[in-house]
């Protein structure tokens, strides 16, 4: 491997050989970040506790790439959910639309020590959102703190020749984000999550890559719920998410193909430690998306469509991300 190393995307990646051949100057790209939860909404016809937002396709192509450095990067994400579903999938009517905007700073470091065989590090971020949901209100304010005193990225290996790349996170949101008891829609959640992941990036064949990002999701409880609610203590129950994707090296430091996510939550939340029935959430999207490097910099875009969307908003989504990384000092 090179002795030369640069951050990227929410990790650091080192240049190496393998990179020169699917991606010229394009080293290692998306975040490490499990971009955080930012609004809690209690909606119309949705007997559950709502999970927290999580990342949900806000990180796509070559997201297992990584080696000691520094990056920061800022994230936007729009949202436009026009459908509010039931347990069946079904429109609620009257439910309204819940649109919502964010933006998160992420910063990350890995070091050039190894442990077990990888990198090790530690990353950061902080958000601020606004999400306006109609008739059940709006708020705005600073989101949770997402911290991962753990990181630990392998360096590239080969399988049946096929370049493969890993890494394991373990990552805690911290309840620092706006919340009242007195109002239906939050920024915060008034809970801690833990969400630790694995994700992998494989290059199958000459210029095609596809990653896979695999979250498991528990929530603590929340013991001062919205007043509207009548409860004592409410609970989102566990859930597992992926992010996905299949990338196509169009042009040097240009990649683009589809990305997919989907959550599936897979137990019961509850309400005064009461479970509630019929009340897991689940939704998946498909979309386009794209990532163009420049030198140091990088510029992202994806795009989402939701379907298949059980006691939750679904709609539409886009997400836009700039990064700049740094060489790891020699």
């Amino acid at each position: 491997m090179s002795s030369e190393s640069i951050t990227l995307s929410g990790t650091v990646a080192a240049r190496r050989p393998l990179l020169d051949k699917v991606g010229g100057s394009l080293a290692k790209l998306l975040c490490v970040a499990m971009l955080i939860g930012l609004h809690s909404i209690s909606l119309p016809g949705q007997s559950h506790v709502s999970e927290p937002a999580v990342n949900l396709g806000d990180t796509s192509f070559l997201d297992a790439l990584g080696g000691p450095g520094f990056v920061v990067e800022q994230i936007g994400d729009g949202e436009h959910d026009g459908t509010i579903t039931d347990s069946a999938g079904n429109s609620v009517p009257a439910a309204g639309a819940v649109n919502s905007i964010s933006g998160l700073t992420h910063i990350a470091w890995l070091s050039s020590k190894q442990f077990l065989g990888g990198w090790y590090g530690v990353e950061v971020v902080v958000s601020a959102a606004h999400v306006n949901a109609g008739a059940q209100g709006e708020a705005g304010g600073v989101g949770a703190t997402t911290i991962a005193p753990f990181i630990l990225q392998w360096p590239e290996h080969r399988v049946l020749g096929m370049a493969i790349d890993q890494r394991v996170t373990v990552d805690f949101d911290l309840p620092t984000g706006q919340y009242s008891r007195a109002s239906n829609v939050n920024i915060g959640d008034n809970a801690f999550t833990v969400h630790p992941y694995y994700v992998i990036t494989a290059f199958p064949a000459k210029r095609l890559e596809t990653s896979w990002r695999i979250h498991y999701l528990w929530n603590s409880t929340n013991n001062k719920p919205p007043i509207s609610t009548g409860a004592q203590s409410t609970q989102a129950g566990q859930a597992i998410h992926f992010n996905a994707t299949l990338a196509y090296r169009l042009w040097k430091g240009l990649w683009i193909g589809p990305n997919a996510y989907y959550l599936k939550q897979i137990t019961d939340g509850k309400i005064d430690s009461v479970a509630l029935h019929n009340s897991p959430e689940q939704v998946g999207a498909i979309g386009p998306g794209m990532v163009w490097n420049s030198g140091s910099w990088f510029f992202y875009a994806n795009a989402y469509h939701e379907f298949g969307a059980e006691n939750r908003a679904t709609g539409h989504k886009l997400v836009l991300r700039i990064e700049k990384t740094f060489p790891w000092p020699k």
